[in-house]
């Protein structure tokens, strides 16, 4: 498999024109769409989630169906993935739907009248020609360029994440977060989204990683699960945990040899992402932020 290719997960596949987009929260990415999709006579409702998503784009959706007890039967998509549109009527719907700044639908009609098929070529390749168009000057020209070259950043993120198994519900929280740096972030370090991103803990970022072709005994790795095995013990019911056993404890949960795990607990203490403390005759280890050991429980 090539980097780029999407490894959609097994499910039904839904492909179609988004008719309408009946609701779409921009922070969430929440979606809810009516699509005509192929093999459907009627128009099929699909519910996912989605950075950016107009009338007339095409989307391909893998999920299943599920009896919504208010809204009836619905496509729930976990993966998600939008393309632009390549006819004319979809390529005016899209336009006119406010998606690119700086086109509303007088001017998506006159867009497409002009150029056709080949609008997002004309942009994208011969952005100077816009101003064939009545009513479009060199502001407006400028506002259409920048507003399609950010929609095609936001493509290209989701494609990315998609290739690496990030499911569309996570890859909208990732973009949100990083923006235009998303790749870069996710290329350089995947396990700043467990200390980033909420909902996204050690193990999904460690499924990306591997993807990513990290090894195991990396030390950006092996680093962040030694904050992976202290949010263990702290699901235990500990503040805290003796060096004698987080060692050990990471070395299981990392499967890595024990001379990595002390070099990266080692790391992690001289940055501060966690804290070294006595209790007692033991030398303990905590997560930044969580405090060490009360006072009256520090040796003396």
């Amino acid at each position: 498999m090539t980097e780029h290719q999407a490894p959609w997960p097994d499910g039904e596949v839904l492909a179609g024109i988004v008719e309408r987009v009946t609701f779409h929260n921009a922070e969430s990415g929440f979606a809810v769409l009516r699509v005509k999709a192929r093999g459907h006579r009627d128009l099929v409702t699909i519910v996912g989630h989605a950075a950016a998503i107009a009338a007339g784009e095409w989307i391909t959706a893998t999920g299943e169906w599920v009896n919504d007890r208010t809204h009836g039967q619905q496509f729930k998509a976990r993966f998600l993935k939008t393309s632009a549109p390549t006819t004319a009527e979809g390529i005016e719907r899209y336009l006119a739907s406010g998606m690119i700044r700086g086109i509303g639908p007088v001017y998506a009609k006159k867009l497409v009248r002009g150029f056709g098929e080949a609008v997002f070529d004309i942009i994208e390749g011969a952005p100077q020609r816009l101003r064939e168009v009545g009513g479009i000057g060199e502001v407006r020209a400028k506002r259409i360029v920048d507003a399609w070259a950010e929609q095609k950043v936001i493509r290209e993120i989701m494609v990315f994440l998609h290739s690496h198994g990030v499911g569309t519900a996570r890859a909208v929280r990732i973009f949100k977060t990083y923006g235009a740096d998303a790749i870069q972030v996710m290329s350089e370090n995947p396990y700043r989204l467990a200390r980033d991103i909420r909902g996204i803990g050690f193990k999904t970022a460690d499924a990306i990683a591997a993807r990513l072709g990290i090894e195991k005994t990396a030390m950006i790795r092996v680093r962040a699960g030694i904050g992976y095995a202290l949010s263990e013990a702290m699901d235990d019911g500990h503040c805290g945990l003796p060096v004698a056993e987080l060692v050990p404890l990471a070395e299981r949960l990392l499967e890595v040899p024990e001379a990595l795990i002390r070099t990266a607990l080692d790391l992690e203490l001289a940055d501060g992402a966690v804290i070294a403390d006595r209790v007692g005759e033991a030398d303990c280890v905590f997560l930044a932020g969580q405090g060490g050991a009360p006072a009256g429980d520090r040796g003396g």
